[in-house]
């Protein structure tokens, strides 16, 4: 009985390693083309999940597209062919770096944009409270500031 789990468990044991192992390249592919390929993909946006690439995405979409960037490598195309090919058909938002062009100003420059506009309307308020803080005690009512220096004098003929 003790030997039978004990074979199983070794049985349960080797297959979790080898389904933990790296999957082997499809074939005509070496290991430092897939090492290449896995750059490529890493350089591109998964257009379902938006926040990971097609290498990590496991969307279905991505996976078309690591077939098909595959496919392009193994046909000879250079990464810059493919970037262009995939940019194309789907847009810069592809890319996880797109290019500094017009229409992605807003997106490279866009925070620093905001950072300075935030800091500015923060010195302006700033300024105006600082302002308003000093003109206040200097402008007060001077009826008022009569009136506080005879009940500080201990006058009681003050009318309230």
């Amino acid at each position: 009985m003790i030997a039978r789990a004990a074979i199983a468990a070794l049985l349960l044991a080797c297959a979790a390693a080898a389904t933990a192992a790296d999957p082997v390249p499809p074939s005509g592919e070496s290991a430092a083309g897939m090492s290449a390929l896995d750059m490529r993909l890493t350089e591109l946006r998964c257009l379902v999940c938006q926040n990971q690439t097609i290498a990590d995405s496991n969307a279905d979409l991505a996976d078309d597209l690591r077939r098909e960037v595959r496919a392009l490598a193994l046909a000879g195309k250079s990464d810059d062919d493919i970037k262009a090919y995939l940019v194309a058909r789907y847009g810069d938002f592809v890319l996880y770096k797109p290019p500094l062009k017009p229409i992605t100003w807003m997106l490279w420059f866009g925070p620093f944009a905001l950072l300075a506009g935030g800091g500015a309307i923060w010195w302006v308020v700033l300024r105006r409270r600082a302002l308003s803080t000093t003109t206040s005690a200097t402008n007060a009512n001077p009826a008022g500031e009569l009136r506080a220096r005879k009940l500080l004098d201990g006058e009681d003929d003050v009318a309230v």
